[in-house]
């Protein structure tokens, strides 16, 4: 059985929750209690493009100091 969270063909959203933790979510699953998406169904690359530039540092913000404005 393939994972679902591995599939280079496949669409995914980005999520994000209140310590500002991304994650990649196959797009065709519920969103989890808690997440929010920040990024709509886009290829996987996309999606990992669009946490790299808006989430660099993959420490949750309250292990990182910095302020949650989100």
């Amino acid at each position: 059985m393939d994972n679902p969270f591995e599939q280079p063909d496949a669409r995914y959203l980005v999520l994000v929750n209140d310590a500002a933790q991304y994650s990649l979510w196959p797009s065709r699953a519920a969103v989890p209690a808690g997440w929010s998406v920040a990024l709509a169904a886009a290829s996987r690359q996309a999606c990992l493009d669009h946490v790299e530039a808006h989430r660099p540092d993959p420490r949750p913000r309250s292990v990182d100091g910095a302020a949650h404005t989100g």
